[in-house]
């Protein structure tokens, strides 16, 4: 229900959000997606489940830069599916209904989602998404930097952050690697504001760095 109340202007309030970064919450989408296409391949052809999609702005942009993907999407908030674009939505099942969704993804993108689950409830959530994992499947989980000083104060602007916990690391990884997940990669993203967008090029070469407003963890699914 707190997402239900958002859904209709749910860019519009984070644009707010992210603004002293100098960009918009669609910048910050599309950068999620090209680091997924380059850590899995422009090529990738595999299925794919937003989990947490909001009203799409990530799925959107997962469709642009892996094209060859097949993208599913879920979201507790109904209000957020029924607001997205229905050239989006066609070619998947977008859904609050768990039961639609499949148990043979070869990637889950959890992404800025696991911060808003309660503590207790966050391992259940990990379980539950690893039996919906094929063989050798991954489970990405892209979460704020609590260490890094401009997230902190994004999350505490965010109208729809105030039950925010932040996840450092460490405990995503543990989280992963509890469920039974294989760790495979962590990498530290989004390092350059506006500003200093000339030395954007220079950010995947700074993956090792953990100063960057966040990062993502990948586990990988035993065959």
């Amino acid at each position: 229900m707190q997402f239900d109340q958002f859904a209709g202007n749910y860019k519009s309030v984070l644009d707010q959000s992210v603004a002293a970064s100098g960009e918009d919450s669609t910048y910050f989408a599309e950068y999620k997606a090209v680091y997924l296409a380059r850590v899995l391949g422009a090529g990738f052809s595999g299925k794919i489940l937003d989990f947490g999609c909001g009203v799409g702005l990530l799925s959107g942009f997962l469709r642009k830069h892996l094209p060859a993907a097949r993208l599913d999407g879920f979201d507790v908030s109904r209000e957020s599916i029924a607001h997205m674009d229905q050239q989006l939505v066609g070619p998947g099942v977008f859904t609050s209904e768990p039961g639609r969704l499949g148990e043979d993804y070869d990637l889950i993108v959890i992404a800025n989602v696991m911060h808003h689950v309660l503590p207790l409830q966050r391992m259940v959530t990990i379980k539950e998404l690893t039996n919906r994992l094929a063989p050798h499947g991954k489970l990405a989980i892209i979460e704020h930097n609590p260490a890094n000083p401009l997230t902190r104060r994004v999350v505490d602007r965010c109208p729809f952050d105030r039950d925010a916990v932040l996840l450092p690391p460490a405990e995503t990884q543990s989280l992963l690697e509890t469920a039974g997940l294989n760790p495979v990669r962590r990498d530290y993203i989004v390092f350059m504001p506006h500003m200093f967008s000339l030395l954007r090029p220079l950010e995947p070469w700074l993956g090792w760095l953990p100063l960057g407003a966040q990062y993502a963890v990948f586990g990988e699914k035993h065959g």
